[in-house]
């Protein structure tokens, strides 16, 4: 037990046992004055009756007792000189306008095995505002909203600072994969290379057949013809698609070289040179 607490029921039992009058409980009621909204009174009750212990039959329940009192759960506690005492608290749930007087209600507390129950004496309490009192038409007097705390955010700044360096780490080092990627392709890749090399040719030019099998010889590591073709998709499958394409292009490439020249329909070797590049650089390693 809290020394307080001991204190305050050894205090109860000498002041109560003055002031108790015959069938009454010695109590020790709550200070009458500075309550307001949500505070708690105290009011103990000495389980004694004729220098005899009382024994309750059920404790009081938590329940509303008035428009301004709530009871709380009760309790039994031992003073330091053995005497034992009920510990009932009520919470003030409502405010008035102005200063008030309420009351704490007598109420009895039933004995065990039929002894005559204990009456406790009601009670006044006085209980304040939450506002001072104002006139009629004039505004309530308001405090000033308090200023939000300071919060110290050096070490989210350092956190938000290292990841936005990670993060312009990786679009620096994106861009330059993408930048080398390109150049690699104009330089390395076979259809790359042809395509900057057709650019501001006419299409049915040599100039610009030639440009386009040295692509297709490049691709498959030999110089093809139209009846070596399949060394080419073996060594690039991934331009089976266009193969149709592809044994067209031959076909007419010897017509313009070996026979008549171009039909009107020819294919243009800047179109399907274009379609090879862009499987070829799906595909490049």
């Amino acid at each position: 037990m809290r020394p307080v607490r001991a204190l305050l029921l050894a205090g109860a039992m000498l002041a109560g046992a003055a002031l108790a009058a015959p069938g009454e409980a010695v109590v020790r009621q709550p200070r009458g004055f500075g309550y307001t909204v949500g505070d708690i009174a105290v009011q103990l009750v000495l389980l004694a009756r004729d220098g005899r212990p009382f024994e309750p039959a059920t404790l009081p329940p938590p329940a509303r007792v008035s428009a301004w009192l709530e009871r709380r759960a009760a309790r039994v506690e031992a003073a330091a000189d053995g005497s034992r005492w009920l510990v009932v608290e009520y919470q003030v749930v409502n405010a008035p306008r102005s200063l008030a007087t309420i009351a704490v209600p007598a109420w009895e507390l039933p004995g065990s095995a039929g002894a005559a129950p204990l009456r406790v004496a009601p009670a006044a309490l006085s209980v304040g505002p939450l506002t001072p009192p104002a006139r009629a038409g004039e505004p309530l007097p308001l405090r000033p909203d308090r200023a939000a705390p300071v919060i110290d955010t050096l070490a989210m700044q350092r956190t938000l600072m290292l990841w936005l360096a990670a993060l312009a780490t990786c679009v620096a080092a994106w861009l330059a994969y993408s930048g080398w990627s390109a150049w690699r392709a104009r330089t390395t890749l076979p259809f790359a290379h042809a395509l900057r090399a057709l650019r501001g040719q006419q299409p049915a030019t040599p100039a610009a057949y030639l440009a386009l099998h040295q692509a297709f010889d490049r691709t498959a590591g030999r110089v093809l013809h139209p009846g070596s073709l399949d060394a080419l998709f073996e060594r690039a499958p991934h331009l089976q698609p266009l193969r149709p394409q592809v044994e067209g292009f031959y076909a007419q490439s010897a017509q313009l070289f070996f026979g008549q020249g171009l039909p009107a329909d020819a294919v243009s070797p800047q179109a399907l040179c274009r379609d090879l590049s862009r499987l070829e650089r799906r595909h490049a390693p």
